[in-house]
């Protein structure tokens, strides 16, 4: 008995060495090659913009030095974005872990927008995703063009001013020249023009005065718009009439500009 059983063993090990060549192999998963992340455009020197008579080459040289600005606080604000948004589909534990609530408290800080008691909750999500989105760069670059006479302005010359930003501490900035009897304000001084796009982006995606262009944004993104397109900055100026003590005339020559502008949006690209 014992002799057979060993036998029959023998056999199955026989037959299985002979045949195993022949089976199927399991082919491992293939790697799939991530692209490379595109890098980021750098800023350059600032141009004379003042010295360059022709039109035509001052518009170019105006864009093309802040397309790298207004790029590199898209691609930051988009990556808040996709951690607001992992967060929002995230289970309720996954959102107050430690890392989470750091990260979240400081995207709050920034845009102002305290966190509830109780963490991190989806409304908060969708209130700050209504804050946190990128802007077209015709928009920008166009608000930039208009507010610092292309950059030719003693704010942005002086100051990196490019978008008349204020603010209220004495000697934080320039003073305007013909600033009202009374008025303590001054024009905003940076370091360098990446300094100004990046508080001009801050400025419009948590100021209340802006509220109506953040509602607009949100309703084309619902529709499937483009967000960094001519379109979408012609509408977004609609959300721009506290920009300026001009109102709506403002909104109107910013839309004036656009249009008139159309072929160098394309040259700039879609940063």
């Amino acid at each position: 008995m014992l002799k057979n059983l060993l036998k029959l063993i023998a056999a199955v090990f026989f037959t299985v060495a002979i045949l195993f060549p022949f089976y199927p192999k399991k082919e491992p998963a293939p790697v799939v090659q991530q692209p490379p992340a595109k890098p980021l455009p750098e800023m350059g020197a600032t141009p004379e913009f003042a010295a360059i008579g022709n039109v035509g080459e001052k518009k170019t040289a105006f864009f093309g030095f802040l397309s790298p600005a207004i790029a590199i606080e898209n691609h930051r604000i988009q990556q808040e974005r996709d951690f607001l948004s992992s967060m929002l589909e995230a289970e309720s534990t996954a959102r107050q872990n430690p890392d989470n609530l750091a990260k979240a408290e400081k995207l709050a800080k920034a845009y102002r927008y305290a966190t509830p008691s109780e963490g991190i909750t989806q409304s908060w999500i969708q209130a700050m995703l209504l804050r946190v989105n990128v802007l077209p760069p015709a928009l920008v670059l166009t608000q930039a063009a208009n507010e610092s006479a292309w950059g030719t302005s003693r704010f942005a010359t002086q100051a990196n001013n490019y978008f008349g930003q204020w603010c209220y501490r004495a000697g934080c900035g320039l003073v305007p020249l013909r600033r009202t009897e009374g008025a303590t304000h001054e024009v905003a001084k940076f370091n360098s023009a990446q300094e100004s796009v990046a508080a001009y982006f801050m400025n419009v995606n948590r100021n209340r005065a802006y509220a109506e262009l953040r509602t607009i944004r949100a309703e084309l993104e619902q529709t499937g718009q483009d967000l960094k397109s001519e379109k979408t900055a012609l509408a977004l100026t609609q959300g721009l009439s506290h920009y300026s003590e001009r109102g709506q005339a403002y909104v109107d020559e910013l839309q004036a500009m656009i249009r008139h502008n159309k072929k160098y949006w394309s040259e700039s690209g879609k940063q």
